[in-house]
């Protein structure tokens, strides 16, 4: 058996990868997929296109090597999180689009629980704040509001899931429905203490347990394939940000990553201690293996690399991502230029449903470069606040930030988060490890890798950045944001 299957079920696409013994990518293959926004604040997919274009690019990615499913050691799955798909448990059909992360449409409903006081108690169990970034709310969401699907859930014909969930039912053509302890964490319904869903939360939001999924560790066999590939187990499963963690072996307490993707997601591993944040942070499950948790604090920030995507297709001041770099690097700073990128509202350590995405500062001499520079800087600006939050709530100074995703190939955003961090901003050989982290879960768990110290010798460094930044400036960089933070909050009222 030559090869890990990885699925990279992502926000915008899909994507499969064939992950050899050496930790090298030997195939590769990603489609996009539809972004439904049926009102402002609302984002939805298609679940059944989720599926079919995964599928799809698998197929595709074992096309490029002629490989068979007797070539499979293993499939791992890593995914958008919270996510939240409900379906008909026999015949597989979603009984409605599937409700997005990014989504905010639940944000009044949250703020109706803050106010009738659960927002401690929803913390000590889950180690989350509240809010319409976590699923339990979209759930609610969907058994309120479409047709029948309260009744049908009460009678045990429905199931919930998040986007790996929904892939394991697929694969298996309906046998497994199951999740791993990291995507539980996500939802606002799993005790991440108890390690299992909460019948306290379960009635506070009127959820029936008949549509959860069963919860397994993120590194062993929990399902075979049905299909073309039948038999392949499946055997490694985590959130996209917990694959990264692990695929950037951030495996001791105190170390910490930043994915730079659609959002920008900053962890620190905190060991067998669940931290719990006193700064608004998250405290979440990194992984589950052999019957030990390891925890981990996360500052999520919903909008980084997509500033860039709007900047090249709503204001077409770019014509390819790429070009960001060169043009914010034609000035040698923003004039004053301040951008938070809040078009989906605030995440941590504000979390600010109601803010939105403000340019401020603009005068006569104010160019696109200055504004492109800017929307770097407001990305970089955002993770600095996380990691301060992190840094207060941990009790460990972060020495070393490691850095994957998209963004994070851009040298001048590294650059920029080195100097406003004051820390080294370290960027791996292999980026993609968000999808490597799941193929390592996975071959772990059917002994394709011996051991993590087998797989930490095949992690390198491409790059690292240092800062080189006056401690005035920085200081002043810091209190401007502020300032532009607080215009931005607030903004949108319903």
């Amino acid at each position: 058996m030559q090869y890990i299957l990885a699925l990279d079920q992502g926000t915008t696409s899909s994507r499969a990868v064939l992950v050899g013994a050496d930790g090298k990518i030997h195939a590769l293959a990603q489609t996009p997929f539809e972004q439904i926004y049926p009102q402002p604040g609302w984002v939805e997919h298609n679940a059944s296109e989720i599926w079919s274009t995964q599928f799809g690019v698998a197929m595709d990615a074992l096309a490029q090597v002629n490989a068979r499913a007797e070539d499979i050691a293993a499939i791992g799955i890593t995914n958008q999180r919270e996510t939240t798909v409900l379906w008909d448990r026999k015949t597989g059909e979603p009984v409605a689009h599937a409700i997005v992360w990014q989504d905010r449409r639940t944000a009044a409903f949250c703020d109706e629980l803050r106010r009738q006081g659960h927002e401690k108690r929803i913390q000590q169990k889950t180690g989350l704040v509240i809010d319409a970034y976590f699923s339990a709310t979209k759930l609610r969401w969907l058994l309120d509001n479409v047709p029948g699907a309260r009744e049908r859930a009460d009678r045990g014909e429905l199931c919930f899931g998040t986007i790996d969930s929904w892939l394991i039912f697929k694969l298996t053509n309906g046998a497994h429905h199951v999740t791993d302890a990291t995507n539980a964490a996500r939802t606002m319904l799993f005790n991440i203490h108890t390690l299992a869903w909460d019948d306290e939360l379960l009635a506070l939001l009127n959820i029936p347990r008949s549509v959860l999924p069963e919860v397994v560790e993120s590194s062993g066999v929990c399902a075979r394939t049905a299909g073309v590939l039948a038999g392949v187990p499946i055997a490694g499963i985590a959130g996209d940000q917990h694959a990264s963690l692990f695929g950037q072996m951030c495996t001791e307490p105190g170390m910490a990553k930043c994915t730079y993707g659609t959002g920008a997601f900053l962890l620190q591993n905190t060991g067998a201690r669940a931290v719990a944040s006193q700064k608004k942070l998250l405290t979440t499950i990194a992984w589950r293996i052999h019957g030990e948790t390891t925890y981990a604090l996360e500052g999520s920030i919903f909008i980084a690399g997509a500033v860039v995507q709007w900047l090249r297709d709503e204001l077409q001041m770019i014509r390819s991502s790429e070009e960001i770099g060169p043009l914010a690097a034609s000035v040698s700073d923003t004039n004053g230029v301040y951008f938070v990128p809040a078009f989906a509202g605030l995440g941590a350590p504000h979390w600010d449903p109601y803010a939105r995405a403000t340019i401020i500062g603009l005068t006569r001499g104010a160019n696109r470069a200055h504004i492109a520079r800017a929307a770097l800087e407001g990305i970089a600006l955002e993770v600095t606040d996380i990691l301060s939050a992190m840094e207060a709530d941990s009790g460990v100074p972060i020495k070393e930030l490691r850095v994957d995703g998209g963004a994070a190939r851009n040298d001048l955003l590294m650059q920029l988060q080195a100097d406003l961090l004051d820390v080294t901003v370290t960027r791996a050989a292999n980026t993609e490890t968000t999808v490597l982290g799941a193929a390592y879960l996975a071959g772990l768990a059917v002994g394709f890798w011996p051991d993590q110290s087998a797989i930490q010798k095949q992690w390198s460094i491409e790059r690292q950045f240092t800062p080189h930044i006056e401690p005035a400036e920085h200081k002043r960089k810091l209190a401007e944001w502020q300032r532009a933070l607080e215009r931005a909050k607030a903004w949108h009222q319903d």
